[in-house]
């Protein structure tokens, strides 16, 4: 038994030899013709693994984000790949957020629509041809205008800023008998009506007002017509108030104006309104050359005026790189949908007319376009006053009459409106996102 077990153990070491032989050799092999562990590793780790699983990630991370739903983060990953030039994933998000996006849904839902499409745009490098494309969709006349009046009507934003600035051209102007307004985008003129009636019920009597103006092309298309037409709407108005009064357009672009256009007369007190217009001029940084804006503020501050007042949005998009900015204008853009759910039911006829006529464009030009093309380059509150101080001007503080007028507005409107003074400047916001400032200098 003993002998047999020696047989069997030593068969069984043999057996076990030869395997190990066997695998020795095997691994020698592969080892001569693929190289070692280390050497594969070495060979394609460091080259094809990394970017296998960078890639892996990434698109691990983008099917995360679409099974959340967000369609803010949605989008905002979209643009981030785009300013990465990650053209694969751009598409990809694209295809996903088409699905997503209704120009009848809620507000993010609509606001995304037009993001969407100024992506597209952009991915095509296209994005002027789009600009100018939503602008020839515009009704012409009196459509236009109805859309424009409505959206005045439904949010208090343009009569904010038209109450604040008259409030203090009003204050400025109590005790003088020549008042000369100089509006470097009148619009349709309907700032100037409450201030010649106000003007007109002082009670040491109406002064004699004089309005110098200046058009620009969206306003002249919704009229369907120039200036003349404003003109005579206002002089009808000061008729009847039994003010005497005098209206002079100017065909010149603001940018161009020289003091002589102007015709400044001795004895009048000036007031400069600059209401939603210089965020449309072009800043140092898309001609270092020359920087329109601080040229004109010179300019206002070269006829000594009893008041200068500002309007503007109160967003910070002039100078920002591509995605910073998409997201700032997503922040700002959809407050603005969201006040305007507010107002308007979903199933309004009109309310998608109002949104792709009246902010559409911006928020396509915004993302859209760059250099000189982008026209709309906003400047926060912060900004503008760096800009009036290194002019020259010093804050024109508002009364608390024209401030309780303003708090009355705000309470008017349904929804979540909010009212701050800041350094001298009221601000107009949406819950916690700011929209419109006014102030005044002097």
């Amino acid at each position: 038994m003993l002998k047999q077990d020696r047989v069997e153990h030593d068969n069984e070491s043999c057996l076990t030899h030869d395997q190990d032989d066997l695998s020795n050799k095997l691994r020698e092999l592969e080892s001569a013709m693929l190289g070692s562990d280390a050497d594969i590793l070495n060979t394609y780790g460091a080259a094809m693994i990394p970017q296998e699983y960078d890639s892996f990630l990434r698109w691990g991370k983008m099917m995360e984000v679409i099974s959340r739903g967000d369609l803010k983060e949605m989008l905002c990953a979209c643009a981030k790949a785009m300013s990465e030039n990650d053209m694969e994933t751009t598409e990809w998000l694209i295809s996903e957020l088409q699905k997503m996006v209704s120009i009848s849904g809620d507000p993010v839902q609509r606001l995304g629509a037009y993001m969407l499409e100024a992506l597209v745009a952009r991915l095509a490098t296209s994005g002027s041809t789009i600009y100018n494309a939503l602008r020839c969709k515009e009704p012409t006349g009196n459509e236009l205008l109805s859309y424009m009046h409505m959206l005045y009507e439904i949010c208090p934003y343009l009569k904010f800023g038209y109450l604040s600035a008259n409030g203090s051209i009003a204050e400025a102007m109590k005790d003088e008998n020549e008042v000369h307004i100089i509006d470097f985008q009148i619009n349709q003129g309907v700032q100037w009506i409450s201030l010649i009636k106000a003007l007109a019920a002082r009670p040491n009597g109406s002064p004699k007002i004089r309005i110098t103006c200046f058009d620009d092309s969206t306003s002249a298309f919704a009229r369907g017509g120039g200036l003349n037409i404003v003109g005579e709407r206002l002089s009808r108005i000061a008729n009847s108030c039994k003010v005497q009064f005098e209206f002079h357009a100017l065909e010149v672009s603001p940018s161009e104006v020289k003091l002589d256009d102007l015709d400044i007369r001795p004895g009048e007190s000036i007031a400069v309104n600059f209401a939603m217009m210089l965020h449309h001029l072009p800043d140092e940084s898309v001609d270092s050359r020359i920087n329109h804006r601080n040229r004109l503020l010179r300019l206002a501050k070269f006829l000594s005026p009893k008041v200068v007042t500002l309007v503007e949005q109160d967003s910070n998009t002039s100078n920002l790189p591509f995605f910073p900015r998409f997201v700032e204008t997503m922040n700002y853009y959809l407050a603005v949908f969201e006040s305007i759910d507010a107002a308007l039911p979903r199933d309004h006829k009109e309310r998608i007319n109002v949104e792709q006529h009246c902010l559409a464009r911006e928020v396509v030009n915004l993302i859209a376009c760059e250099g000189a093309e982008r026209v709309e380059r906003h400047e926060a509150l912060k900004k503008w006053r760096l800009r009036f101080e290194r002019a020259g001007f010093s804050p024109y503080p508002l009364s608390s009459y024209v401030n309780s007028l303003i708090r009355q507005l705000q309470e008017s409107y349904p929804g979540q409106y909010t009212l701050e003074e800041r350094d001298g400047a009221l601000l107009l916001g949406w819950k916690n996102q700011s929209l419109i400032v006014s102030c005044a200098w002097r």
